[in-house]
């Protein structure tokens, strides 16, 4: 392990690719960097690149990954679903085909309830489901060129992939309701003032500032991470009660990690503390 202070040590690319490159998943410095990779259609979801997706979220569970990066490639971050392959279901009278409970559901639940941190580097254009997933995701760097737009009303659709919950958890109910009735875009700008984002860099920064974020959130206590992750997840929902008695549940486990006996002793021997995710 590296001393305080030291970036992790490098490993072998371990790079898995979807055949057509749809999505892009590589890990380096126990980051998982998920690219999706369709920028001739702004990175709009087919039916292929959802299952990619899920399939890199999946691999990105590994116990060797403690923080994952999720961002798209050329100016958009995901412009949601590809609405080509949307109409042709329609044309044909599938409807949505399924996908919300098939794709959109299992990818959403994934990021939010991965026991790590998940950063989203918003590079550009996120729209509809390509929101919603940024909205998902732990902590949110954009881009100056960043540009949102909840964008489901303006085609009859009511919001899914967890934009009515995470949405409201983010800048209120009110502010969530206008945002999803209204429908109308907003930049990197507002979503800083909005909360939605917790900074914003120029567009030739982003790359490097939110790898940034996610290595340094790869060197943290992960386990204490993952706590904090489902100690919020349920006191949004749960009386003070319940939500004290998880606290102390979740305490209890923590104080058995290595990670507090270590960062306990570098404290009182006032030295840095260097955590080893367990």
């Amino acid at each position: 392990m590296p001393g305080p202070g030291e970036p992790l040590g490098r490993h072998r690319d371990v790079r898995k690719e979807h055949p057509l490159n749809d999505v892009l998943y590589s890990v380096d410095d126990a980051v998982a960097t998920i690219v999706i990779n369709r920028p001739e259609a702004m990175n709009a979801l087919t039916v292929r690149a959802k299952t990619a997706l899920l399939e890199a979220l999946t691999s990105a569970q590994a116990p060797s990954v403690r923080a994952v990066l999720l961002t798209g490639s050329g100016r958009a971050f995901c412009a949601g679903q590809d609405l080509a392959e949307h109409a042709a279901n329609l044309e044909a009278g599938r409807g949505l085909d399924g996908t919300v409970r098939t794709h959109y559901n299992p990818i959403v639940r994934t990021i939010i309830e991965m026991d790590k941190p998940v950063v989203a580097a918003v590079n550009g254009v996120a729209a509809g489901a390509g929101a919603s997933l940024a909205f998902a995701c732990d902590l949110r760097i954009a881009s100056e060129k960043a540009r949102f737009a909840t964008a489901f009303s303006g085609i009859a659709l009511a919001p899914d992939s967890g934009a009515s919950w995470t949405l409201q958890r983010l800048v209120g109910t009110a502010r969530a309701t206008e945002l999803l009735l209204l429908n109308e875009p907003f930049g990197a700008k507002r979503a800083l003032e909005l909360g939605i984002v917790s900074r914003v860099v120029p567009a030739d920064e982003l790359d490097t500032a939110a790898r940034a974020l996610a290595v340094r959130l790869a060197q943290g206590p992960t386990s204490a991470y993952a706590a904090t992750k489902r100690a919020l997840r349920f006191a949004a929902t749960s009386s003070p009660a319940e939500a004290l008695e998880l606290e102390a549940d979740l305490q209890d486990a923590c104080a058995k990690t290595a990670d507090h006996l270590n960062a306990t002793r570098a404290f009182l021997a006032k030295e840095r503390p260097v955590f080893e995710g367990h």
